[in-house]
């Protein structure tokens, strides 16, 4: 192969931009400093979530984050007031999963990543139009589950230009499977890095798992 096809090569070759959800503590943001992530997921106001932190925590950990990192803070059903403090606490993003009001995509300031389960994808293209919406979050049935869904049902949906993010029991091992399915433009983790007998992020899991994304051709297809 000649000099200029192998330049063609690797500038067709696409990388999975990479999410690692669910931070409790400013140690864990180490950790992705490291692996130099696209983007650090914080869950708020959700206390049936073991993963749930204050607005002081929430903080604190962004703090700790590297510059390049953008912040999500990740949300169910929120109100505009829990929207704003997320918003004072220096978030780049909000990802809401849930019902996400009229109020809040009025009078929010940060763009929004819509989440959905597989029982919710027929609303899908009602969000494409609305400016406020970045992109979209697509999980399992039961959001932090660990547990997967059939990767083709978002085959059939149609691209409209907003971040296209795959969550939902991927881990280190399925990643790179799931990348080639559905060629998203990011991939979602929470439950598959961390410890099995405590709760927190395992840093060897997040290299992993950080190390298969980047291995995959995200213009590969099944």
């Amino acid at each position: 192969m000649d000099e200029k096809n192998q330049n063609l090569e690797k500038s067709e070759f696409r990388k999975c931009r990479i999410k690692i959800c669910g931070l409790t503590n400013p140690i864990e943001a180490e950790y992705l400093n490291k692996n130099k992530v696209d983007f650090a997921g914080i869950v708020m106001f959700y206390e049936k979530s073991r993963r749930n932190v204050s607005a002081e925590k929430a903080e604190e950990i962004i703090k700790a984050l590297s510059g390049d990192i953008k912040t999500v803070a990740v949300m169910v059903s929120p109100t505009l007031e829990q929207v704003r403090l997320a918003e004072q606490a220096g978030f780049d993003y909000i990802q809401i999963h849930g019902n996400l009001s009229d109020e809040v995509i009025k009078e929010g300031k940060i763009p929004i990543l819509k989440a959905f389960n597989i029982g919710d994808m027929d609303k899908y293209e009602d969000y494409g139009k609305c400016p406020r919406i970045a992109g979209y979050v697509f999980d399992a049935d039961k959001p932090g589950s660990g547990k997967t869904f059939d990767w083709n049902l978002l085959r059939k949906l149609p691209r409209d230009g907003k971040l296209f993010i795959l969550a939902g029991g991927l881990n280190d091992k399925n990643v790179a499977d799931a990348i080639r399915c559905v060629r998203p433009d990011g991939v979602d983790v929470s439950s598959g890095v961390e410890y099995t007998d405590r709760q927190g992020k395992d840093p060897k899991l997040i290299d992993s798992f950080v190390a298969s994304v980047r291995e995959t051709d995200i213009t590969a297809s099944s």
